[in-house]
């Protein structure tokens, strides 16, 4: 997720969290790259996720989340490990 995609992405989640379910899981799983556009996107839609009293569980793999980490944003995003796993999240809130 780049510059290029960071547009059509942000705008296609920002539409299921306004008309969709509260909970949102988002699997990045099979993506390869995230660069800080990516990031700026993710965090934006968490926001937004949680003004609604919602939430957004993000399903990462160990290429993102070292992404993420360098930044130190994996703890406000929510990374998950599995999509498993962040049902688990949602089930336990």
């Amino acid at each position: 997720m780049d510059a290029f995609s960071e547009g059509t992405f942000r705008k296609v989640v920002s539409n299921y969290i306004e008309k969709g379910p509260k909970h949102i899981i988002l699997d990045l799983s099979q993506i390869d790259f995230v660069d800080s556009s990516g990031l700026g996107a993710l965090v934006q839609l968490v926001k937004k996720a949680q003004q609604g009293e919602g939430t957004l569980q993000i399903v990462s793999n160990p290429r993102v989340t070292q992404t993420v980490k360098l930044v130190r944003l994996e703890t406000f995003l929510s990374l998950q490990p599995s999509v498993e796993d962040a049902i688990k999240n949602i089930n336990n809130a």
